[in-house]
């Protein structure tokens, strides 16, 4: 486990991952903090005196209080009152995972080296992260503009030992003091200085760090999903001609290339989606009483690279947006040398998190589309309309007396209608808020919180597709079975049926889709698909 080193430059969003979720330590590159230091030193001996230019937050009031000035004997208080103040969040703690990532962003953010704080501020939310004192933080509450100002003013409760804050440390929940005294983090009571406060509450750190771990998550998935899909498309012995190279050059989407590809690397090998497997009869094919050239399947199934590579897109947009914002200065004001080799305190608006609701809005409309998508293939699956022989509900034999899968199958409409609801831009809405002196805000933490929702629900539905194919594979073993399922698709469907009971009668169904919806969200189905395939686009 290496320590990641914080420059304010080349964070990546898998580093926040392994930073969130395995523990990995951080550290300051040197050159940050040098800078941070040479900065800091500069304002003690110029700017903290009382007759400093008015500087928002540094010697004036904060928000519709700008116009006030604050006295410089009295701004440790003036700090502390504005964490108290701000500790305004609601709802359910965050997650550990989030408030790791949302603490690694701020610090990186640090780095970039034009915050103006202290060097033993950045370094004691350093030896948090490390020691893993998580503070107790409202996952609502920031409306996603000055920044996540309540959910990080109860981070800085933690890191000053305010002791009505609450930390988690070695899983127990406990008062801040106590949190940081047995990780042996000193002093426990730790007084805030000029710009301290401003600079820790006034950033996009909970959004970036929760949506860089929701991307994450969300490109698993999607490789995942293109897979499931394949194994739909075996489970039909779907026409393989749309999965050709040729046709995806020529429309030049670089996902909609990509997902094409994994479809063929997956079916590779697969004598089921070939004529002679379409021509074989099946007895519940009442649609077909004679074969003939299937030319070419409906739209979920042969516009998947279309769909799958059009989310991908959006996706990648996501990626590269988030890379940005993790090594991005987001508080306010900021502080720049010019060019007499003085200091400069600028006021402007990078905590307005416009682009992250953005981001996170679209990338919740395309893991949406991915479920819509494979909500279909799992309906067409067991619609006889559809499935080209398979039985209705794929039902085990004697039908009527076994029911099947339709109910599972309802199941998974509900929880896709449920995304659909989902869909509506956060980034659309704006709410005036601080006597209208912030009066456009981007609604970015919602955004985020949305898109995790959005998230969470898809293993869900493309759990029970995957159910569904596997099952339409079973029953179809003894008249099917000569035609080899393609080298990705034989191992994914190994893989669900080691740990999922296929039988031909009706069983307990919690028995088959809480281990499939298990083995999918460990990532054992990709892993099996990419075990035998290579790694997927």
């Amino acid at each position: 486990m290496s320590t990641i080193v914080l420059d304010g430059n080349s964070l990546t969003i898998e580093q926040v991952v392994r930073i969130a979720r395995e523990g990995v330590k951080v550290e300051l590159a040197p050159a940050a903090r040098a800078e941070i230091i040479k900065k800091r030193s500069y304002i003690e001996e110029n700017w903290l005196t009382e007759n400093a230019p008015a500087t928002y937050g540094f010697n004036t009031g904060v928000g519709k209080l700008k116009d006030y000035k604050i006295n410089q004997a009295d701004n440790e208080q003036f700090q502390l009152n504005i964490v108290l103040s701000h500790c305004s969040g609601m709802g359910e703690p965050a997650s550990e995972e989030i408030v790791r990532a949302m603490m690694a962003v701020r610090i990186n953010a640090f780095c970039v080296g034009v915050s103006g704080l202290r060097i033993e501020v950045v370094d004691r939310l350093v030896n948090m992260l490390n020691s893993g004192v998580h503070p107790v933080v409202p996952i609502q509450g920031s409306v996603g503009a000055s920044g996540d100002l309540a959910p990080l003013a109860h981070m800085v409760s933690v890191l000053i030992g305010y002791e009505k804050a609450e930390a988690y440390y070695k899983g127990e929940r406990m008062p801040a003091p106590k949190a940081l005294e047995r990780a042996g983090i000193s002093p426990t009571k730790f007084d805030l200085k000029a710009k301290d406060c401003l600079a820790l509450i006034n950033g996009n750190s909970l959004c970036a760090g929760m949506g860089s771990l929701t991307i994450w998550d969300a490109e698993q998935l999607m490789k995942t999903v293109d897979a499931i899909g394949a194994l739909s498309l075996e489970a039909i012995r779907g026409e393989k001609a749309a999965f050709d190279a040729r046709i995806h050059e020529v429309r030049k989407q670089p996902g909609q290339i990509a997902a094409a590809e994994n479809i063929r690397r997956l079916i590779e090998g697969s004598r089921r989606t070939s004529d002679s497997a379409r021509a074989v009869h099946l007895e519940d094919d009442i649609l077909h009483p004679t074969f003939h050239p299937r030319v070419q399947d409906q739209y979920s199934f042969r516009c998947l690279p279309q769909v799958h590579g059009s989310c991908r897109d959006q996706l990648e947009h996501a990626k590269t947006l988030m890379t940005r914002e993790l090594n991005a200065a987001t508080d306010n004001p900021l502080v720049f040398w010019n060019e007499a080799g003085a200091l400069e305190f600028l006021s402007g608006g990078n905590f307005h998190c416009e682009p992250i609701a953005f981001a996170m809005d679209i990338l919740a409309i395309a893991l949406i589309e991915i479920g819509n998508i494979s909500e279909r293939r799992l309906f067409a699956l067991c619609d006889t309309t559809l499935n080209y022989g398979l039985p209705p509900n794929l039902a085990g034999r004697p039908i009527g007396l076994n029911y099947g899968y339709g109910i599972l199958s309802t199941a998974a409409a509900a929880v896709a209608s449920e995304n659909k609801t989902l869909a509506f831009p956060s980034v659309a809405d704006t709410i005036p808020t601080k006597s209208s002196q912030e009066d456009h805000v981007s609604m970015a933490a919602w955004s985020c919180r949305k898109a995790q929702q959005v998230l969470s629900n898809m293993p869900k539905i493309v759990a029970v597709e995957c159910l569904l194919a596997t099952k339409a594979i079973f029953l179809t073993r003894d008249v099917l079975g000569q035609f080899a399922l393609g080298k990705g698709t034989q191992a994914l469907y190994d893989a669900v049926a080691e740990v999922v009971p296929l039988q031909e009668q009706d069983g307990y169904m919690q028995d088959q889709i809480v281990p499939m919806v298990k083995l999918l969200n460990d990532g054992k189905v990709l892993a099996a698909a990419e075990a035998a395939v290579g790694s997927l686009n």
